[in-house]
């Protein structure tokens, strides 16, 4: 058992350290700066996010990229999100609201979808309400991102996640430093490791009318990861490069409501399966919460590990501290994802969450 542990945690140092050189050589992957700059039509679903939108917005709008325009559409809210949006009059936002998503749809796929009709942009950038551009360059550098990348690219990547409930957050750029080695998932010919981080990617206007994403995939609680996937399967491959310097996000407000926010993920991003989501629950459960109790010199390289993905994050060293507890709120999390999926329970912004109510085709 302690040989196959121990290898266990080699394997996992090996895919962390193959991503931190990876990552940190994207930081310089900047294409020239334009003498003609593409048209970016920036597109943000909002429900419920009067105060987001309230204290993010204004970053996305100030940009001094030349040619943009922003479109938030307003997934019938109940708070003041609509008295925000008409506080922000400016020439190049449009706001549109909507009365909720059709049977079939999950609200922000159905949101994407409607606010995508109404862009005109050369580049599409989707963004989510709890995310801030970093400085008013950001957009300028995130396209001089986008085409250093090959012709049929999605841009993607790590964002810079602020806001609380960080004990709980920081497992998941950990989970996917420690499993994904991503630079080999763009060079691989099977789509099976791709995905994208619907917090922040772009897209070509053409490549994004001709495949639909968000019509053939409706009903995705996890879209990003199944857009991805998707994507990687029609020959538009999405790169994942670390983004932390031009995104933001301010995910949750503290560790009730990111509990809240993973729990109708989580279940999902295993499989959505009984028989997948089990070998890795049980996977998870003996490599990072019962060896290091049963083995306490299992603490060591847990830490490592997580130190190491917290850096590369730029989480705060106390976090890092917390590694255990962060590691067992997974397990825990994991299934209570489950039992509120299987029941029927998971909610998310005043709304059931159904496994796949339909696969849109």
């Amino acid at each position: 058992m302690i040989p196959l542990l121990a290898g266990a945690y080699a394997v996992f140092g090996v895919i962390l350290l193959l991503n931190v050189r990876y990552l940190r050589g994207t930081r310089r992957a900047l294409a020239p700066i334009p003498t003609e700059f593409p048209s970016v039509s920036i597109i943000i679903p909002a429900r419920n996010e009067a105060v987001n939108l309230r204290r993010f917005l204004p970053s996305v709008l100030a940009q001094r990229y030349p040619r943009f325009d922003v479109t938030v559409y307003d997934d019938g809210s109940e708070d003041a999100t609509p008295d925000v949006l008409r506080s922000l009059r400016v020439p190049h936002l449009r706001t549109l609201r909507g009365e909720g998503p059709p049977a079939g749809w999950v609200g922000k796929v159905h949101a994407l979808y409607q606010a995508s009709r109404h862009a005109r942009g050369d580049v599409f950038l989707f963004l989510d309400a709890d995310t801030a551009l970093a400085d008013s360059d950001a957009l300028t550098r995130l396209v001089q991102r986008y085409r250093a990348l090959p012709p049929g690219s999605v841009l993607t990547g790590i964002t810079h996640l602020l806001g609380g409930g960080r004990v709980l957050v920081s497992l998941v750029p950990f989970v996917i430093f420690t499993y994904l080695p991503l630079a080999l998932v763009a060079r691989m010919r099977s789509a099976r490791l791709s995905g994208m981080n619907g917090q922040c990617w772009l897209i070509d206007r053409r490549d994004y009318a001709r495949l639909e994403p968000h019509r053939r995939h409706r009903a995705e609680v996890l879209e990003d990861i199944r857009i991805g996937r998707y994507f990687k399967s029609q020959g538009v491959v999405p790169y994942s490069v670390d983004l932390q310097d031009e995104v933001q996000v301010h995910m949750y407000e503290g560790l009730a409501d990111a509990w809240v926010g993973f729990r109708k993920n989580v279940y999902p991003f295993m499989g959505e399966r009984v028989w997948t989501f089990l070998p890795l629950h049980l996977t998870y459960l003996a490599v990072f919460v019962l060896a290091p109790l049963v083995f306490p010199w299992f603490l060591i390289p847990l830490f490592a590990l997580k130190w190491l993905a917290d850096r590369l994050v730029r989480m705060p060293l106390g976090i890092t501290l917390l590694a255990p507890v962060t590691l067992v709120l997974g397990a825990a999390l994991q299934l209570d994802s489950a039992v509120s999926h299987w029941t029927g329970r998971a909610m998310w912004k005043g709304r059931p969450v159904a496994r796949r109510v339909v696969n849109g085709a």
